[in-house]
């Protein structure tokens, strides 16, 4: 799953950039993480408030992406790893 984090109209030629909510996920499991272990490390009280996140439910917000990055063992300037470029098909020719 992949969740949209830029609405705006784009032009030709423009990219969105999407979370890859795939690699959140991946990466926690790559860590040997729970879903409860990372809630806990990101300061909430129950499991669920990081699992609306991990499955889209609920948008990942900027200083909450840096601080899952961290989490798993990466700086602010790896961020890029966690988004996937949106080309529409009409524009991947």
């Amino acid at each position: 799953m992949i969740l949209l984090i830029c609405s705006r109209k784009r032009t030709k030629g423009e990219m969105n950039m999407t979370i890859d909510l795939n690699r959140i996920k991946a990466e926690r499991i790559a860590n040997d993480l729970t879903q409860d272990e990372v809630a806990k490390r990101m300061g909430w009280k129950t499991r669920a408030a990081y699992a609306k996140r991990e499955n889209g439910i609920v948008s990942i917000g900027a200083n909450e992406l840096i601080k899952l990055a961290s989490i798993f063992g990466y700086d602010k300037e790896d961020l890029g790893i966690f988004f996937k470029a949106n080309v529409p098909e009409k524009e991947r020719k």
